[in-house]
C-alpha cells in the first residue's frame, strides 16, 4: 500500500478532474489559488482548458460560457471572490447553468486575514444571490471528503443544472494528509437532461417526470436562447405573473424536494443520550477527537457531522437529535448555522459555541463547552 500527501485543494481539483472537469478559470488569492495550480498540470494534456482571467468576475463569467457550451466547468476563490461572484451565481441559478464554485473560506471580512481560516461564509453562500433561491452547498471534513465530494458536486450541478459551492477551509484546503490514492473513489456522474423528445426545443420547458430543463450546448445546430432577464419556457423575457411565479417554484422545488437524496453525514452514537454535538468543517476534526480520547461510544455526547449545510438537511438533523435533551452547535464564526439547527429544533434547548478569530476550536475547549454549555 503506497500512499502520498495530498492537501484538500489538490484533493479538490483531481476529484473536479475525475468528475469530468474539462474547463477552469480562477484569479489568484489565498488561499485557493492551489487549485489552479493543480488544475493548470492536469486540464491541459487532458484536452482541457486552464485560463487565469483579469479578475474574479470575468473568470466565473468564463466558466458559464463554458458552461453553456457543454463542459462541465470549475472556478475556486476566497471570501473576496464569492463577493465578486454574486452576480454571475444570481445568473446561474436563474438561467439554470451547472457549474461548481470552491470556496476556501478564510478570515473576513473584507480582505480580512488571508492566512487564517475561518467558517464565516456559510450565511453568504445560501443568500449570496438576488432572488434568494435555495443552492447547494457541500462542507467537506478532509481531504478524502475534498476528493469525494467534489465530485458529488459537480453531479448534482450536472443533473439539476444548477451552481453548487464547495465549502472549504483553509486549514482544510492547505493541510497536508497521508492518503492511499487507491482509496479515493470515483463516482458515476449523471448528465444533463436531454430535451423533451418530439417537440421543438424550448430551452426551459420540463417534464411532468423531470423538473428540470432539457439542455443543448449553445453554438450547436439548434437555436439556444439564453438570458439573464425573467423569461417563460422558450427563453424570452417575461412579466406574466402566473409565468414567473411558476418558474420561481420550480426552481426552489427542484432543489428543495431533492434534498434528502444527497444529505451528506457522519453520525457517531454515544451512549449518552443527553448531549448531541452539531458541526461541520475543520471543526469536526477536533470534535471527533474528544470522541477518541473518550474511547468513541463512551464520550460525554454523540457527534454529528453535516456535510450537506443547504438546503438545510432537516430530516437527518431531527432524526438525530430525537433522543437528545441538549443540542450544541460548533462553529468557526459567530453563530450562522445555529440559527438554522434552531430553527429545525424549536422545540429543544439549542447552544452554541464559536469563535472568529483565526483559531480552531481545540478539543479542549470543546469538552469545556460541552460541560457548561
Amino acid at each position: 500500500m503506497v500512499h502520498c500527501l495530498m492537501d484538500g485543494n489538490e484533493a479538490v481539483a483531481r476529484g473536479a478532474f475525475a468528475a469530468g472537469c474539462r474547463f477552469f478559470a480562477g484569479y489568484p488569492i489565498t488561499p485557493a489559488s492551489s487549485i489552479f495550480d493543480v488544475m493548470m498540470r492536469l486540464l491541459p494534456p487532458a484536452g482541457g482548458i486552464c485560463i487565469q482571467g483579469e479578475d474574479e468576475i470575468a473568470s466565473i463569467g468564463s466558466c458559464l460560457g463554458a458552461s453553456m457550451a457543454g463542459l462541465k466547468a470549475m472556478t475556486a476563490t476566497s471570501g473576496p471572490g464569492i463577493s465578486l461572484y454574486s452576480e454571475q451565481i444570481s445568473f446561474a441559478v436563474g438561467s439554470e447553468i451547472p457549474i461548481v464554485i470552491v470556496d476556501v473560506q478564510r478570515l473576513g471580512p473584507s480582505t480580512g486575514s488571508a492566512t487564517r481560516g475561518a467558517d464565516g461564509d456559510i450565511q453568504f453562500l445560501r443568500w449570496g444571490n438576488s432572488g434568494g433561491l435555495p443552492v447547494i452547498v457541500l462542507a467537506p471534513v478532509d481531504v478524502t471528503d475534498c476528493f469525494r465530494l467534489t465530485q458529488h458536486a459537480f453531479d448534482l450541478s450536472e443533473r439539476l443544472r444548477c451552481p453548487v459551492f464547495i465549502a472549504s477551509n483553509k486549514e482544510i484546503a492547505l493541510t497536508r494528509e497521508s492518503v492511499d490514492p487507491e482509496q479515493l473513489e470515483t463516482i458515476s456522474i449523471g448528465k444533463r437532461p436531454a430535451p423533451v423528445p418530439g417537440k421543438p426545443f424550448l430551452p426551459f420547458e420540463t417534464s411532468p417526470e423531470n423538473p428540470v430543463p432539457g439542455f443543448l450546448p449553445i453554438g450547436g445546430e439548434t437555436v439556444v436562447r439564453q438570458t439573464s432577464s425573467t423569461h417563460g419556457i422558450d427563453g424570452y423575457i417575461t412579466t406574466d405573473p402566473a409565468q414567473i411565479q411558476d418558474f420561481r417554484q420550480r426552481l426552489s422545488k427542484k432543489l428543495l424536494d431533492a434534498v434528502d437524496t444527497y444529505t451528506f453525514f457522519d453520525y457517531f452514537p454515544s451512549a449518552s443520550k443527553d448531549l448531541l454535538v452539531i458541526t461541520y468543517g475543520v471543526t469536526a476534526r477536533s470534535a471527533r477527537a474528544c470522541l477518541k480520547a473518550f474511547g468513541g461510544r463512551e464520550g460525554p455526547f454523540s457527534l454529528l457531522v453535516l456535510k450537506t449545510l443547504w438546503p438545510v438537511p432537516e430530516s437527518v438533523i431531527r432524526e438525530k437529535a430525537e433522543a437528545a435533551k441538549r443540542v450544541l452547535v460548533l462553529e468557526m464564526n459567530m453563530g450562522q448555522y445555529v440559527r438554522e439547527i434552531q430553527r429545525v429544533l424549536d422545540s429543544k434547548e439549542v447552544r452554541f459555541f464559536g469563535r472568529m478569530n483565526g483559531e480552531l476550536l481545540a478539543p479542549s475547549d470543546i469538552l469545556e463547552a460541552c460541560r457548561h454549555g
